[in-house]
């Protein structure tokens, strides 16, 4: 096992374009909150690569034509940050995962590398049509949040490319944006999700302009609800846009049977969540 924290972008980079000293592509963590517990009374034989000390990596805030949240930038900076509303669902989202510990520790970027089908940032992130910066020694690229996450435990990362951060759009001009986060456990707290909806509406006129939902938990990637957003445009924002839910605008949901659930339980609970995420943001 060998072990790497460089002070610099381009030694990260570097590292990555040629591999761990084993042979094999080195394994990135920043807070590390899910690597090393799942190694637990496990040998520990990966390289790893510490990317903690990449001080261009951090922080949260505008860039031209929207927002930047760097690949360090955690749950707790996100939290405390001065962001537009649009944020408020990811803001909720972030004060659900872990406890405190974990906020301080864990990643926005980490959260979403880590693929797995209940992260708690993904359904926010796909709801604010957000990107993700990958950049390795010969190249730097931006992908689609929706692309960027494949499968379970599987994203279009290359062993050479580190994520650099995570870019959102603003907003449709002259619209007042509302967002939330609803979240289903067995718990309040330290809980992974059965079920969770994001959603962001966007008004003017007192009409909804546009509409942004995705639910997670339910099917091995995160899934935005095209149907659904298109039937919401143009209705009044008003707590009976929450009526226009029907269960075949979520058939493209593909929930599983386990532990926390069953996949009928966690289609019903999706559909529940929405309705309340709609007549929670036009409320």
């Amino acid at each position: 096992m060998a072990f790497l924290r460089p002070a610099r972008l381009a030694d990260a980079l570097g590292a990555l374009a040629h591999g761990g000293p084993g042979g094999a592509p080195w394994v990135i963590v920043a807070g590390a909150t899910d690597h090393y517990p799942s190694r637990v009374g496990r040998t520990l034989v990966e390289d790893v690569l510490d990317v903690t000390a990449l001080g261009a990596l951090r922080g949260v805030g505008r860039v031209d034509g929207g927002w930047r949240i760097g690949a360090l930038c955690t749950w707790t900076e996100l939290v405390e940050a001065d962001l537009h509303p649009m944020f408020d669902g990811l803001r909720a989202a972030a004060l659900a995962v872990g406890g405190l510990q974990i906020q301080a520790r864990g990643t926005i970027a980490g959260n979403v590398c880590n693929a797995s089908p209940a992260a708690d940032g993904m359904p926010n992130l796909l709801a604010l049509d957000a990107q993700v910066e990958l950049s390795s020694r010969s190249a730097a690229r931006i992908v689609p949040i929706g692309m960027f996450v494949t499968g379970n435990r599987r994203t279009v990362r290359r062993p050479d490319e580190l994520v650099t951060g995570i870019y959102v759009p603003d907003a449709l001009p002259g619209t007042k944006v509302r967002s939330t986060f609803q979240k289903l456990g067995s718990r309040a707290y330290l809980v992974i999700s059965i079920a969770m909806v994001a959603a962001i509406l966007e008004i003017a006129d007192g009409r909804i302009q546009r509409a942004r939902i995705a639910v997670g938990a339910c099917s091995e990637v995160a899934q935005r609800l095209p149907a659904l957003e298109a039937a919401l445009t143009g209705l009044p924002a008003a707590p009976a846009a929450a009526d226009a839910v029907l269960p075949e605008h979520l058939s493209g949901l593909t929930p599983i049977d386990d532990v926390r659930g069953s996949a009928a339980y966690r289609r019903d609970a999706a559909v529940a969540l929405v309705r309340r995420s709609i007549a929670d943001v036009v409320g």
